[in-house]
């Protein structure tokens, strides 16, 4: 019954279509739900009362659970206040594992400490049996490539690729840059649900997301070779979601071990892969020069290329045509590409001093917008 709904993105009220979804069947569930906090979704209301918004969580919680198999894994984002009432709830049908903080620094909010943390609640759907590997990220440094920890005598025993993943990922932070964000309001960084995949899931395990927005865990499952499903209430989201999905390959691999690159570094990997991996590097001899000298991998063609429908339309320049005009004192130019799909419109502010502003979305097609004050 699963396969018909298996690496597709549904679009629909995930309560309802979780009823398509067999007991015990899925490897692993993240949710990243609307935080309740009144942002500008297009087809949900993010204003809802207090308790209305926590009765409807646990009838998405209760489902994660039902679907996800005993050797599965259950994962819930969102910011510390709800993730407490979560874990309320989730105590009493699933087992704790881990509460993940990832680092996500915001503006001072007066009179209290100054949020620095999105949380990842873990849970696991029996107290044993389940899959759940270690992992490795790159030795920090500080700008000179030095390494920031001071290991002392004992960096001859120090691992070449980096130490092990903790529960507070300060490594990974909120997508900041228009050009690798979509419109929707809340866009997870994808190497970050690398890290879960590759942390709880072997190849060709199924993945499911309730809320998939424009796709981050579908992509991120499908370039690391797993399965997926997702759920996602907004039409457009959808779509955006399919065009990326076509553009994505299962290529997130060196040799047999998957694992998880940034900006065309490797960022994540398997403990238990470094064996097969190793081969793939340059390792600093004697290993003490780790202290000043990176691993680095040997062939850069096996890093995979990321499409990026925007940059790649924007390449095209005999496609471009430039209209002037003025919006409230502003100079506007408008650059017009039948090249750039109707989902992908972005809309970028500058100054004279060239400082980005935030993206929003707007619903005309094929039509980039540049402000900038007069």
């Amino acid at each position: 019954m699963i396969e018909k709904y298996l690496n597709k993105i549904h679009n629909g009220d995930c309560l309802e279509l979780f009823k398509n979804i067999p007991d015990n069947s899925v490897d692993l569930t993240f949710a990243d739900p609307p935080f309740n906090l009144k942002k500008n979704y297009t087809s949900y209301n993010d204003s809802l009362d207090f308790q209305a918004y926590l009765d409807w969580c646990e009838k998405w919680i209760s489902e994660m659970v039902r679907v996800t198999k005993p050797s599965g894994s259950i994962f819930l984002h969102n910011i510390p206040k709800w993730l407490t009432f979560y874990a309320s709830y989730l105590n009493r049908f699933a087992y704790f594992k881990h509460w993940i903080a990832w680092d996500a620094p915001t503006a001072p909010m007066g009179k209290t400490l100054q949020p620095a943390h999105y949380g990842i609640l873990f849970y696991t759907k029996e107290p044993k049996g389940t899959k759940i590997y270690e992992l490795r990220h790159p030795h920090k440094r500080d700008r000179n490539g030095y390494l920031l920890k001071d290991y002392g005598g004992k960096k001859d025993g120090l691992h070449p690729f980096g130490p092990l993943v903790s529960d507070v990922w300060t490594d990974i932070h909120r997508i900041k840059h228009n050009k690798k964000r979509d419109p929707h309001p809340c866009q997870l960084p994808i190497h970050l649900m690398d890290r879960l995949i590759l942390m709880a899931t072997d190849e060709n395990d199924i993945i499911l997301d309730p809320f998939s927005g424009t796709g981050t865990t579908a992509i991120s499952a499908k370039r690391l070779g797993r399965r997926y499903i997702g759920f996602e209430l907004d039409k457009k989201y959808v779509e955006i979601s399919q065009q990326k999905l076509e553009r994505t390959a299962s290529n997130f691999k060196i040799g047999e071990s998957w694992v998880s690159f940034y900006l065309n570094e490797i960022v994540t990997i398997r403990d238990k892969d470094w064996n097969n991996l190793s081969k793939y590097f340059s390792i600093p001899n004697p290993l003490r020069n780790i202290d000043f000298e990176k691993v680095k991998l040997i062939d850069k063609k096996l890093i995979p290329k990321e499409p990026y429908i925007e940059s790649d339309a924007l390449e095209n320049k005999s496609d471009i045509t430039e209209k002037s005009s003025k919006i409230n004192e502003k100079k506007i130019i408008e650059i017009e590409s039948p090249t750039l799909s109707q989902e992908h419109l972005q809309v970028i502010q500058s100054t004279k001093k060239s400082k980005p502003s935030k993206e929003f979305a707007s619903s005309n097609a094929q039509t980039e917008i540049y402000a900038e004050k007069k």
